[in-house]
């Protein structure tokens, strides 16, 4: 197995990961934080979503899928490109407000198909092209798309776990 083959596997593992961490939630406990000040699912969900939209966007030098169509209202928010919930206030946290389940699971389906084609397109040295210079060492596009795995394999785990606490309450 190479390393396209190691990150297909990996991503291709999360759009489930997000479906059963959303699925059978009302609109209420997507966005009810576990404890004040706490992200929610919807929130986690959300924002693991928008990390990897601008990142894989940023990578293929295409415009954000979130700024398709109505992606952004069905979280209550503005289409805006840089938002994507890095340093969010606990009050930023709960005015995203996803109007169900159903459009967190087809944000994410929507931007993992348009990831899964990227990887699987991907040759070799694609993942040694660096793609920001302002870090040392500069970051590539393979490191990018391990911290785009990393960032969202976490994020999926903690709302599965946000998930469960709001379960048992």
């Amino acid at each position: 197995m190479d390393a396209k083959d190691l990150l297909v596997e990996t991503h291709d593992r999360l759009p489930e990961l997000v479906e059963s961490a959303v699925t059978g939630l009302s609109p209420e406990q997507l966005r009810q934080p576990p404890a004040p000040g706490s992200n929610t699912v919807g929130w986690l969900i959300w924002h693991l979503t928008r990390i990897q939209d601008s990142g894989v966007a940023d990578l293929i030098g295409a415009e954000q899928v979130y700024l398709s169509g109505d992606w952004a209202g069905r979280f209550g928010l503005r289409a805006d490109p840089g938002e994507t919930g890095f340093a969010h206030t606990p009050e930023q946290v709960l005015a995203v407000r996803p109007e169900d389940g159903r459009a967190l699971v087809e944000y994410h389906r929507a931007v993992a198909e348009r990831t899964a084609a990227y990887l699987r397109g991907l040759r070799p040295a694609d993942l040694d092209r660096v793609v920001d210079e302002n870090w040392d060492p500069p970051v590539t596009a393979g490191v990018r798309l391990v911290s785009l795995l990393e960032d969202g394999l976490q994020h999926v785990g903690q709302a599965a776990y946000v998930r469960g606490f709001i379960e048992r309450s």
